[in-house]
């Protein structure tokens, strides 16, 4: 999609509030305060926002932030995100709203973009912005989370749940992974690549991945499924076995696949087709290869077996897909436009991935 002469990033706001986490709050500037187009241009514009007019907002460190703006900010957000707090009084404890809050919320135009980090999803759900929807929120907090709001779909055991215009994330490392998915879904894979290798993060964990992970850091008295996972991702355009896996590090498979869950957080086999699906979407952002070529070398066999597992994984096929992102690649791209508004009527496709991601937990 070629650019406008009436070009403009897309707005996020964050909405900071008393108590908030800066770690969290500085998530989003640190991952949408970085992509830009071919001519430099910024793709997202980020402005953080108080319920109050600008002033200082209370932390959970020894330390207040100024915020410049108040919350007349969200009446033009394309995007907002309520990272957490640890001082949401009756929002926490009740459920509710305070009337500050819910005047702030007030301001936020019918179809923007919502996501939470932590805690945040309390904010979201007292508003009813979660009712009859999926959702998700740190798994300490999660089990108290379904009691208070007992319409919303709580899923404790992912790092974040895509609804379409509802975005809800667990704690801290997983707002990092929801922000690049955001990036993801709106620009393309190259992008959010790109944001990942400034930020020193890893550019993808599915959404689907266990939140708590036996063994984050495996035992040194133990063998890994490192090697494994490194020979894996240079030979996906071959078929793999998962016995070939687990011969790379000398395991049985019952072994090899216990400790590969352990330390990664899903199976090989889910593992290994997430890695078919991000190399395919890479494909075809940045190659002019045929969709049978694509297919072949990102593991899949056949076009119509790629199509069945980027629709799944994704909700678009690999043709909309490339149609869509081949210029957001390179940076152009109108993120205010057609792109956002597609992104946000694709929720039975949100649907589809939320499955493949559920499903890859298992």
């Amino acid at each position: 999609m070629a650019l406008t002469e009436g070009f403009r990033p897309h707005r996020v706001v964050v909405l900071a509030l008393d108590g908030l986490l800066p770690f969290e709050l500085g998530i989003p500037h640190r991952i949408f305060g970085r992509p830009t187009d071919a001519r430099g241009r910024r793709l997202y514009e980020v402005v953080t926002c108080s319920v109050r007019p600008p002033g200082p907002v209370e932390t959970d460190a020894d330390f207040a932030l100024h915020v410049g703006h108040g919350p007349e900010a969200l009446a033009d957000a394309d995007t907002v995100i309520v990272p957490a707090s640890y001082e949401l009084g009756p929002v926490f404890e009740e459920g509710r709203l305070t009337d500050e809050l819910a005047r702030a919320l007030a301001r936020v135009r019918p179809g923007t973009r919502l996501a939470s980090i932590c805690t945040g999803a309390y904010v979201l759900a007292a508003a009813g912005f979660l009712d009859g929807r999926p959702a998700t929120t740190h798994w300490a907090d999660a089990e108290r989370f379904q009691r208070m709001f007992p319409r919303v779909r709580v899923d404790a055991d992912v790092l974040f749940v895509d609804d379409g215009d509802v975005l809800t994330s667990a704690g801290v490392a997983a707002g990092i992974d929801l922000c690049l998915h955001m990036v993801r879904r709106d620009f393309g894979t190259a992008v959010a690549n790109e944001v990942a290798r400034r930020t020193v993060v890893p550019p993808h964990r599915d959404g689907g991945q266990a939140q708590y992970i036996e063994r984050p850091v495996p035992d040194p008295q133990l063998a890994t499924t490192t090697a494994a996972r490194a020979w894996a991702l240079g030979r996906l355009h071959e078929p793999i076995q998962l016995r070939d896996m687990a011969e790379q590090e000398a395991m049985s498979v019952r072994t090899f696949t216990r400790r590969f869950r352990e330390e990664v957080g899903v199976s090989p086999g889910r593992w290994l087709s997430r890695q078919r699906v991000e190399r395919a979407r890479q494909l075809l952002e940045s190659s002019d290869l045929t969709m049978d070529q694509v297919a072949r070398e990102a593991g899949f066999g056949t076009a119509q077996s790629m199509r069945q597992h980027l629709q799944q994984a994704l909700g678009v096929t690999p043709t909309a897909y490339r149609r869509t992102f081949r210029t957001a690649a390179k940076g152009a791209g109108d993120p205010c436009g057609q792109k956002v508004s597609t992104a946000r009527a694709t929720r039975p496709a949100s649907a589809s991935a939320r499955a493949l991601a559920k499903s890859s937990t298992g």
